[in-house]
Order: structure tokens, then sequence, then C-alpha cells
């Protein structure tokens, strides 16, 4: 876990450290590079993060906010329209911030959010906001009473598949082609747990 800082040095070596994961990704993240780029020697960034992997979790628990705070955003709706305004936010976040969508979901880190565990504790706010939507969904008799958390697992990872897919260049057509695919898909898939027929 990463130390407390002076919030001088230690903002600049956050901010030098984003910049370097956006440019490089995690091969450019090196210790040594962003003490110069902070104008501190390579030992005396191990005053604010003990080694690399503190500074990756900072990375990781700083693009986990961000992406909290982008779900916090999205405005009220019926349970099932709410939920897939979150899906696309899940998309747009990964298209148009691609490196802050790597930190959050795809870099190896201890304090990332583990599932079910964490989702059911409420240490991921996205998460549990998702989960209380399939609860109620599922207290209406829409879902299946004993599937709500299967049912997060199974969204969230048929859209961080797609994504994860498209990224690596293994789904035909650009972005509007996987953007009407990725609908397609997650809204389908929603349907597919449905009681009763569409929403």
């Amino acid at each position: 876990m990463y130390t407390a800082y002076t919030m001088e040095t230690g903002d600049r070596i956050v901010a030098a450290a984003r910049a370097a994961f956006d440019r490089e990704g995690l091969e450019g993240l090196s210790m040594r590079d962003i003490a110069k780029e902070v104008g501190v020697t390579p030992m005396a960034i191990y005053r604010h993060f003990e080694n690399k992997q503190s500074l990756i979790d900072m990375l990781v628990l700083d693009a986990l906010d961000e992406w909290s705070a982008v779900v916090a955003a999205i405005p009220l709706a019926a349970p099932l329209e709410w939920l897939r305004r979150i899906g696309i936010a899940h998309l747009d976040f990964a298209l148009i911030k691609p490196s802050r969508y790597e930190a959050a979901f795809l870099l190896h880190s201890e304090k990332a959010r583990r599932y079910p565990d964490d989702f059911i504790a409420g240490l991921s706010p996205a998460g549990r906001l998702q989960l209380r939507l399939l609860e109620e969904l599922a207290a209406q008799r829409r879902l299946p009473a004993q599937a709500p958390v299967e049912i997060l697992i199974a969204n969230v990872g048929l859209s961080q598949g797609l994504i994860t897919l498209y990224r690596a260049g293994r789904i035909a057509g650009g972005e509007a082609e996987f953007r009407e695919l990725y609908l397609r898909a997650t809204h389908r898939l929603m349907d597919a747990f449905l009681l009763g027929g569409r929403e």
C-alpha cells in the first residue's frame, strides 16, 4: 500500500506516474524515470511509495475512484434502464479513457475489487449500485431471486471480455460497429435473465 506523502511531492509523483502509464503503459512505469521527472532522487521516491507495486496499486485505486464517480453521475432511472446506462458508461470509459480503464480493470493489484465478496460488502460503490439494482429487479420478480450476484458477474464478464477483445484487435470492424455489437450482446444477455419478457 502506498504511504502518506507530502502533498506537493506526492501529487507530482502521482501525476508523473499517470503520465508515464498513459504514454507507455506498465512498461513505462519506472520508479527511476518518475523520480527524474519529478526532480527527486530515486531513493526519495521510496519515501512515498515503498515499491513499484505500491505505485501500481495507487493507479488502480485512483482509476477505480474515477470509475465510481462516473457511475455516481449517471441519472437515476428504472433499475433495468439504469443498469444499461452503467453498461454504456463502462464502454465509454474504456474507449474514451483507455489508460484509466486499464488501470481500473486490467492491472494486477491486491487492492483491486474481488468478485463477489467485495461487491456484496459494498467496497465498490459502482458494483454495489449494480448489485442493488439487480436485487430490486429480483424483488419485483423480474429476475430469479437467487441470481443477482451471478448476473452481476456475468454482465461484467461479458462487458469486460468484449472490451478486452476489441482492445486486442480481435473484433472486426471499427468503433461504431463495436459499439453496436457491445450494446446488442449486453442487452441480450440481460434480457435472457429477465422473467416475463423485456422492459
